[in-house]
């Protein structure tokens, strides 16, 4: 059991080694996805309530709309200036979507609803899998062995 918790320890070592701090202004590419699509769900949120759009026959809150809208476009900011207390909500957001998906998924009662599911399962899922790398070299202050 020691020999796996050493080779385990070895791999994580040697991953962290292969990580390479974010230059002065780089944004990775998914941090740069999460940023545009949370503000354009921010964005479009908005947009949706002042065109009168009703959920379940009914208008929704606007304190809930406006925290909703705030939130994400806060998190579209921070992600935009790679912040990674941004990144980090972004990732929670996903997972929660993931897992709400998941359980629509599971209730879908048409194939239409099914697809749509999976599709938003697939993209949360793959916009966060590439935000794990990139969270740890935005919280990386310089690279390993140099400090």
């Amino acid at each position: 059991m020691a020999d796996r918790y050493a080779r385990s320890r070895a791999r994580d070592e040697a991953a962290r080694a292969a990580l390479k701090p974010l230059e002065p202004g780089e944004r990775p590419r998914a941090v740069t996805a999460a940023a545009v699509v949370t503000g354009l769900l921010g964005v479009v949120n908005f947009g949706a309530y002042l065109a009168g759009v009703e959920v379940r026959g009914e208008r929704p809150s606007l304190v809930g709309i406006l925290l909703f809208t705030a939130l994400m476009l806060a998190a579209a900011w921070g992600a935009w200036n790679v912040r990674y207390w941004a990144v980090l909500g972004i990732q929670a957001l996903l997972g929660l979507t993931t897992v709400i998906f998941s359980l629509l998924a599971i209730k879908s009662e048409n194939p239409g609803e099914l697809l749509i599911a999976l599709a938003v399962i697939g993209a949360a899922g793959t916009l966060f899998w590439f935000l794990v790398k990139c969270m740890a070299r935005i919280q990386m202050p310089e690279r390993p062995g140099t400090g």
